[in-house]
C-alpha cells in the first residue's frame, strides 16, 4: 500500500504474534495478507455481552451471558456422552452440556468453581440448558466486556476467539501509529460531504459501544458503515476513470458524418430509424467527430434496433478511410452479425470479413492479410478479432457486442490495435441486458450511456404465461399447433444444479422425447458441448426454415434472430435470473405475429420464485426487469463474474448503498479536482492486486 508515514500496518499479518504458517494460511482464505487487511475485515453481526442476565429471566433462544457458581457437573450416557453442569446463581439452575469435552476440562468445573458463559438457552431434558458456551472460570471482579461482540466472516479451522485477538492487535498497532493509516479523503471534503472520520469508524464497527443501534448495525445503515462502503464505492469510481483517462490520453481519429455512405444504407433498409435510434445516433456522431476516443455504451431491450445503430456508426469510420471492427462473445453471434453486415454492406461496395477461432490455416492467413492491409473494411468476429496476431491496418471504431460478457481489460487492449499512427479506436459498446442505473454508475464509470428506449413499429409484445410442469401435453400440444399454422418453437432447458454436462444430457432426452410426441415436427437440438459447427449448421437450418422445432440449452439467450418463431417454452424457468428469462423470451416477438413465452415451472415454488415469474408475467420492461434482477439476486449475479470486481466488493452492497452513488460522483470529481494525489492509494487501498491491472494495459 502506497501509503507514508508508519507502515507498521502494510507489513505481512505474519509479523502479528501467534500468526504462523498455518495461521497465514486461513487467513489468506479471508483475503487477508497484511495487518490493514484485518483492520478492514468488518463484523457480519454483533452479540451484546456487557450485561449479566440473572438465570431466571432467561428465555428459550435467547443469546446472554449468564454468571453463577458449579453445583454439580457429571458425564451422563444418554444418545450421545456429555458434560452435564449444573450452575446456580441467586435466582435459579440452569445446565451446561458439553458433547465433546477433555478429562482436564471435567476437573475444571469443581463445585463452587465461579464461571461465565455465553450461548443460546433452549428448552433440553433438564430444563434450559446451553450447549457448548463459551466460558471463562472467573476470579474476583473479572470485568463483563467493555463493547458489543463482533462476530466475523471466518473459515474452517479460525475460531472468532481467534480472529478478534488478531484485529485487537492490529487496532493497538493503529493506536500506537495513526499515521499509518491515513484518511484519503481530505477534511475539507469530509466536511462537505458530511462524512465521519475512517480511523474513528474502523474503531467504532469493531468495538461498538453497549448503547449502539443493533439493528442499524445489522441492516448496514450506520454511519461508520457509510463511510466505509462509500470510500470502497469511490474507490471503484475512480478506477474506473483512470482507465477512462488512460484510454483517452491518446488521439483517435477524427471521423466526420459518412452522409452519403449512411444515405445509401438507409435507402435499402426495409423500415425507418425510430426516434430513439436517431437521438442515439447524433450522441454517437458527437463522439466521433471529436480527436479523442469514444467510450460510449449503448443499451437497448431486446428487438430495439441496436445493430443497425452499430452498422451506421460502422459507416461513418468506413467513410472516414478507417476499419470498422464488431466483436461478439459467441460464435453464433458473431457468424450471425457477420452476414447481416455482408448482406447490408456488400451492396455498397464495402468488403465485409470474418474471423474466429474455428478459422484456421489458409483461410486465416488469407483474412489477416486482408485486415493488415485494409482491404476488410468491416471486420467481424469473437475475441480472436483482440488476439496479438492480428493487425489492422487502421482500426477507427472497435464495436462490443454483449459487454456484460467482457470487461474493462479487454477495453483497455483496444489500445493496441490502433498502434500504427499512434492512435486509439473509438469504442462502441452495447448490450441487450438493461442495466439498472445504480450499477451503470458504478460498473461503467468508464462509459458515456446513450439508451435505445423505443421499439421499432410492428413489434408485437410477448405475452407470458407461467404454467406448472404436470401440464406439459397441453404445452405440447400449443407446438403442435402452432407449427402446423407454420410458425416456430423454442423449448429451453437450464441448468441442472449448475452442471452444464447434465444439462445438455437433459436436453437430448427432452429433443427424444419431443421427437416421440411430435413425430409430423422437424425437431433440431442445439448445446454447450457442441462444436461451433454444427452449432451453427443447425441455427442455420433453424433459420431457414427447415426446423420447427428447436430443443437448446441457454446458448441461445443472446442475439439469434429468427422472425418466424412465435412459442419459446423455457423449462424449470425458476433456475434462471430474471434478465437471463427476459433475453430467452426476446428470441420471440421478432415478427409480426403474436407470439407467446410458456415459463414451464416444477411446484413447488418457493415464495422468491414466484415472485420472479409474477414480474415475467406482469412486464416486458426490460429495464424494470433489471432492476427487480437486482434487488432479488445482486450485483455479481447480474453483472456476470467477468466484470470487473464489483460481485468482490468487501463491505458495499450496490442495492442496499444505490442512494450514495450520486455523492460518489460528486466525491470523485471534487477528489480528483482538489486532491488528485489521493486517487491511485485509494485504489489500491480497496481494489489490491486488481489495482495494478486498472492501472496498466
Amino acid at each position: 500500500m502506497s501509503e507514508p508515514g508508519d507502515d507498521t500496518l502494510g507489513q505481512p499479518v505474519d509479523s502479528l504474534k501467534g500468526v504462523g504458517e498455518a495461521l497465514g494460511a486461513k487467513l489468506a482464505r479471508l483475503r487477508i495478507a497484511r495487518v490493514v487487511d484485518l483492520l478492514f475485515h468488518l463484523p457480519l453481526r454483533y452479540q451484546d455481552r456487557t450485561r449479566i442476565t440473572p438465570i431466571a429471566t432467561l428465555r428459550a433462544g435467547q443469546e446472554a451471558v449468564v454468571e453463577g457458581e458449579v453445583a454439580a457437573a457429571e458425564v451422563v450416557k444418554g444418545r450421545r456422552r456429555s458434560l452435564l453442569v449444573r450452575l446456580k446463581d441467586d435466582t435459579s439452575l440452569l445446565s451446561l452440556r458439553f458433547f465433546h469435552f477433555s478429562p482436564a476440562q471435567q476437573q475444571q468445573f469443581q463445585p463452587g468453581t465461579a464461571v461465565r458463559c455465553f450461548g443460546e438457552a433452549r428448552a433440553g431434558a433438564t430444563g434450559l440448558e446451553i450447549y457448548h458456551p463459551e466460558y471463562r472460570l472467573l476470579r474476583a471482579d473479572t470485568p463483563v466486556e467493555e463493547h458489543l461482540t463482533p462476530i466475523y466472516p471466518t473459515t474452517e479451522g479460525l475460531p472468532q476467539t481467534r480472529l478478534r485477538a488478531l484485529i485487537d492487535q492490529a487496532l493497538t498497532l493503529l493506536e500506537e501509529a495513526p499515521r499509518a493509516l491515513p484518511d484519503w479523503i481530505p477534511e475539507a471534503l469530509r466536511k462537505r460531504f458530511r462524512l465521519p472520520e475512517l480511523q474513528s469508524s474502523l474503531r467504532y464497527l469493531h468495538q461498538p459501544p453497549p448503547e449502539a443501534n443493533l439493528e442499524q448495525l445489522a441492516e448496514g445503515r450506520h454511519p461508520a458503515q457509510r463511510r466505509l462502503a462509500l470510500e470502497e464505492l469511490l474507490a471503484h469510481q475512480l478506477s474506473l476513470r483512470e482507465v477512462r483517462q488512460r484510454i483517452q490520453q491518446d488521439g483517435a481519429p477524427r471521423l466526420p458524418s459518412g452522409c452519403s455512405l449512411q444515405a445509401r444504407f438507409l435507402t435499402q433498409l426495409p423500415f425507418s430509424l425510430t426516434g430513439a435510434q436517431r437521438r442515439v445516433l447524433d450522441e454517437i456522431a458527437h463522439d466521433l467527430e471529436r480527436p479523442i476516443p469514444m467510450l460510449r455504451l449503448v443499451q437497448g431491450d431486446v428487438g430495439s434496433g441496436k445493430t443497425v445503430v452499430a452498422a451506421m456508426a460502422a459507416l461513418d469510420a468506413i467513410a472516414g478511410g478507417c476499419q470498422a471492427a464488431m466483436m461478439a462473445p459467441t460464435e453464433i453471434l458473431a457468424e450471425q452479425h457477420f452476414r447481416t453486415f455482408r448482406d447490408w454492406f456488400t451492396p455498397l461496395g464495402v468488403e465485409v470479413t470474418w474471423l474466429a477461432g474455428k478459422l484456421q490455416g489458409k483461410a486465416r492467413l488469407d483474412t489477416k492479410a486482408a485486415i493488415l492491409d485494409g482491404r476488410a473494411r468491416m471486420v467481424v468476429g469473437t475475441h480472436a478479432l483482440f488476439q496479438g496476431d492480428v493487425h489492422f491496418q487502421r482500426l477507427g471504431l472497435a464495436i462490443i457486442d454483449e459487454q456484460h460478457r467482457f470487461g474493462v481489460h479487454q477495453r483497455l487492449a483496444l489500445r493496441e490495435k490502433g498502434e500504427a499512427g499512434g492512435l486509439t479506436p473509438h469504442q462502441l459498446v452495447m448490450t441487450a441486458t438493461p442495466i439498472p442505473r445504480t450499477l451503470a454508475m458504478s460498473a461503467y464509470a468508464d462509459l458515456d450511456v446513450s439508451i435505445i428506449d423505443e421499439l421499432p413499429p410492428g413489434r408485437t409484445p410477448v405475452k407470458t404465461v407461467a404454467v406448472p410442469d404436470e401440464r406439459r401435453p397441453e404445452v405440447v400440444e400449443r407446438i403442435r399447433s402452432a407449427c402446423a399454422e407454420g410458425r416456430q418453437a423454442y423449448w429451453v432447458c437450464t441448468l441442472i444444479e449448475e452442471s452444464e454436462a447434465l444439462t445438455c444430457q437433459a436436453a437430448q432426452v427432452t429433443r427424444e422425447s419431443l421427437t416421440e410426441a411430435l413425430p409430423e415436427l422437424a425437431i433440431g437440438l442445439v448445446h454447450g458441448r457442441m462444436k461451433a459447427a454444427e452449432k451453427a449448421e443447425v441455427m442455420g437450418a433453424f433459420k431457414a426454415g427447415e426446423l420447427d422445432l428447436l430443443v437448446a440449452t441457454t446458448v441461445i439467450e443472446v442475439g439469434v434472430d429468427v422472425p418466424n418463431a412465435s412459442l419459446m417454452i423455457i423449462e424449470n424457468p425458476e433456475r434462471l435470473g430474471l434478465s437471463q428469462l427476459h433475453q430467452l423470451r426476446g428470441r420471440v416477438g421478432r415478427g409480426s405475429t403474436e407470439s407467446f413465452c410458456v415459463l414451464l415451472y416444477h411446484p413447488p415454488l418457493s415464495a422468491h420464485s414466484r415472485e420472479r415469474l409474477a414480474v415475467m408475467r406482469d412486464t416486458t420492461d426490460g429495464f424494470r426487469i433489471a432492476e427487480k434482477d437486482l434487488e432479488l439476486r445482486g450485483p455479481g449475479e447480474v453483472l456476470g463474474t467477468r466484470q470487473t470486481g464489483l460481485a468482490q466488493m468487501k463491505i458495499a452492497d450496490l442495492e442496499r448503498d444505490k442512494d450514495l452513488l450520486d455523492r460518489i460522483h460528486s466525491l470523485a470529481q471534487a477528489l480528483l479536482e482538489e486532491a488528485p494525489q489521493a486517487s491511485r492509494p485509494l485504489i489500491e487501498r480497496w481494489l489490491g492486486e486488481e489495482a495494478g491491472r486498472y492501472g496498466q494495459v
